[in-house]
């Protein structure tokens, strides 16, 4: 028998939070995290995150049926709870983004450092999921 060599993956670009109120949701990824939008309707929106990666925000339970496109289907998806996304920044605009949040009334909650000499924020955005601004340190890939 052959073996395959695995196929191998070179990033992780999307990923998705549920939130109960669009409009709410957005202008804080906007005002607060400074996200721009790619595209949007009033199910989702797709932000831009340094022209890399893109944060799906979906309103919660419109996405339970599939969604037909011109070019295909996507399937259905959802999520409950308080997610975790982490965000990460150069080590010398972490004092800037102390008072980003402070100057929106945005509560940090923690605040950690890492063995490897990294340093995390973490704060919630209006539906209560957890957010982290990370620097380099924080994993031994970063």
């Amino acid at each position: 028998m052959l073996a395959v060599a695995m196929p191998r993956l070179w990033d992780l670009k999307e990923t998705s939070l549920y939130v109960e109120d669009m409009p709410r949701a957005l202008k804080f990824y906007v005002e607060v995290m400074g996200l721009c939008p790619l595209v949007e309707d009033e199910r989702f929106c797709a932000l831009d995150i340094a022209g890399r990666h893109v944060l799906l925000l979906f309103l919660r339970g419109a996405s339970l049926r599939p969604n037909e496109l011109p070019g295909g289907v996507i399937p259905p998806h959802d999520g409950a709870g308080p997610l975790h996304v982490g965000f990460s920044i150069d080590a010398k605009d972490l004092p800037g983004w102390e008072g980003q949040l402070a100057s929106n009334g945005v509560a940090i909650e923690s605040r950690m450092s890492w063995p490897r000499g990294g340093r995390s924020l973490y704060f919630r955005d209006p539906d209560g999921h957890l957010l982290e601004i990370l620097t380099p340190g924080v994993w031994a890939t970063y």
